[in-house]
Protein backbone atom coordinates (compact mmCIF):
# COMPACT_ATOMS: atom_id res chain seq x y z
CA UNK A 1 0.00 0.00 0.00
CA UNK A 2 1.26 2.99 -1.29
CA UNK A 3 0.61 6.32 0.76
CA UNK A 4 -0.06 10.00 -0.44
CA UNK A 5 -0.65 13.20 0.93
CA UNK A 6 -3.65 15.50 0.52
CA UNK A 7 -2.32 18.98 -0.61
CA UNK A 8 -3.11 22.57 -0.07
CA UNK A 9 -5.49 22.76 -2.87
CA UNK A 10 -6.90 19.40 -1.86
CA UNK A 11 -5.19 17.60 -4.87
CA UNK A 12 -3.55 14.27 -4.38
CA UNK A 13 -0.81 12.11 -6.26
CA UNK A 14 -1.61 9.06 -7.36
CA UNK A 15 1.23 6.63 -6.82
CA UNK A 16 2.97 5.18 -9.74
CA UNK A 17 2.34 1.34 -9.04
CA UNK A 18 -1.81 2.51 -8.75
CA UNK A 19 -1.73 4.36 -11.96
CA UNK A 20 0.13 1.62 -13.85
CA UNK A 21 -2.18 -0.96 -12.20
CA UNK A 22 -5.27 0.42 -13.70
CA UNK A 23 -3.50 1.93 -16.85
CA UNK A 24 -4.07 6.00 -15.78
CA UNK A 25 -2.75 8.30 -17.71
CA UNK A 26 -2.25 12.40 -17.82
CA UNK A 27 -5.65 14.06 -18.74
CA UNK A 28 -7.36 10.54 -18.15
CA UNK A 29 -10.72 11.26 -16.04
CA UNK A 30 -11.72 9.67 -12.78
CA UNK A 31 -14.44 9.90 -11.00
CA UNK A 32 -14.49 10.53 -7.02
CA UNK A 33 -16.71 9.10 -4.68
CA UNK A 34 -17.41 9.11 -0.96
CA UNK A 35 -18.36 6.38 0.84
CA UNK A 36 -18.58 5.26 4.25
CA UNK A 37 -15.57 7.41 4.87
CA UNK A 38 -13.79 5.91 1.96
CA UNK A 39 -12.81 7.91 -1.13
CA UNK A 40 -13.08 5.36 -4.91
CA UNK A 41 -11.61 7.03 -7.43
CA UNK A 42 -12.68 5.41 -10.68
CA UNK A 43 -11.37 5.62 -14.54
CA UNK A 44 -13.85 7.53 -16.73
CA UNK A 45 -14.27 8.25 -20.09
CA UNK A 46 -15.85 10.71 -21.54
CA UNK A 47 -18.05 10.18 -25.16
CA UNK A 48 -18.33 13.12 -27.74
CA UNK A 49 -22.11 13.19 -28.21
CA UNK A 50 -21.80 15.56 -31.48
CA UNK A 51 -19.15 12.33 -33.34
CA UNK A 52 -21.33 10.15 -35.10
CA UNK A 53 -21.10 6.83 -34.32
CA UNK A 54 -22.66 3.51 -35.55
CA UNK A 55 -25.63 2.51 -33.59
CA UNK A 56 -25.51 0.01 -31.03
CA UNK A 57 -27.13 -2.89 -33.48
CA UNK A 58 -24.58 -2.51 -35.81
CA UNK A 59 -21.49 -2.45 -33.15
CA UNK A 60 -23.13 -5.44 -31.49
CA UNK A 61 -23.32 -7.08 -34.92
CA UNK A 62 -19.60 -6.13 -35.96
CA UNK A 63 -18.34 -7.68 -32.58
CA UNK A 64 -20.66 -11.20 -33.13
CA UNK A 65 -18.97 -11.10 -36.57
CA UNK A 66 -15.33 -10.78 -34.99
CA UNK A 67 -16.13 -13.50 -32.04
CA UNK A 68 -15.60 -10.42 -29.49
CA UNK A 69 -19.62 -10.82 -28.59
CA UNK A 70 -18.51 -12.86 -26.12
CA UNK A 71 -16.23 -10.35 -23.50
CA UNK A 72 -16.87 -9.99 -19.97
CA UNK A 73 -17.10 -6.36 -19.03
CA UNK A 74 -13.65 -7.40 -16.68
CA UNK A 75 -12.30 -8.98 -19.76
CA UNK A 76 -12.94 -5.54 -21.63
CA UNK A 77 -11.62 -3.62 -18.58
CA UNK A 78 -8.10 -5.66 -18.99
CA UNK A 79 -8.10 -5.42 -22.62
CA UNK A 80 -8.42 -1.79 -22.07
CA UNK A 81 -5.93 -1.73 -19.39
CA UNK A 82 -3.05 -3.71 -21.20
CA UNK A 83 -3.22 -1.50 -24.14
CA UNK A 84 -3.06 1.71 -22.31
CA UNK A 85 0.02 0.24 -20.36
CA UNK A 86 1.37 -0.72 -23.84
CA UNK A 87 0.61 2.81 -24.86
CA UNK A 88 2.44 4.21 -21.82
CA UNK A 89 5.66 1.99 -22.57
CA UNK A 90 6.06 3.25 -26.18
CA UNK A 91 5.44 6.80 -25.36
CA UNK A 92 8.54 7.01 -22.39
Amino acid sequence: MALTKVGPKYQVTIPKETREAVGLEVGDLVEATATKGVVILRPKAVVDKTIKTPSLLALQSEAKKRGLDTLTPKKIEAVIARTRRAKARKSA
